[in-house]
């Protein structure tokens, strides 16, 4: 099978680099697969587990926004930040979670910012937990 070259970055480090199979994204539209030969493209990322099939196995990674551009033979995820599962600290991104949960059921005349920031703040703990436990697996 063909492979391309998935570098995964944020601003602070390359979180992942290596020749790959395949990749699965939730891009602006819904999910997006990616395989060797895909046409060239841009798309923003949501927040969202992202699969990853190399070497007979896949890696899940959770990824908070940014865009994906896809190249020939070379695919490039900017994220906003981009996590292995062994990076992710489960009990804080469940506290997190319980705490987004809290900020969005009183919702009590609250700026529409805060409502936002809170549902995204559940998003971005709701993937780490899925990635963290394996339930994010395709």
């Amino acid at each position: 099978m063909n492979t391309f070259l998935l570098e995964i970055v944020t601003p602070e480090h390359l979180v992942y680099s290596k020749q790959v199979n395949s990749l699965t994204v939730k891009g602006a539209d819904g999910d997006l697969g990616i395989l060797p030969g895909h046409i060239p493209l841009v798309t923003p990322l949501q927040v969202a587990p992202m699969f990853i099939k190399a070497d007979g196995a896949t890696v899940t990674i959770a990824v908070h926004g940014g865009f994906v551009e896809v190249h020939k033979d070379k695919v490039t995820v900017l994220a906003e930040s981009a996590e292995l599962p062994t990076e992710i600290d489960v009990e804080r991104a469940e506290a997190a979670k319980e705490r987004a949960q809290r900020r969005l059921q009183s919702r009590s005349k609250q700026d529409e910012i805060d409502h936002r920031r809170a549902e995204l703040a559940l998003q971005r703990a709701v993937t780490r937990i899925k990635v963290s436990t394996g339930k994010g697996q395709q």
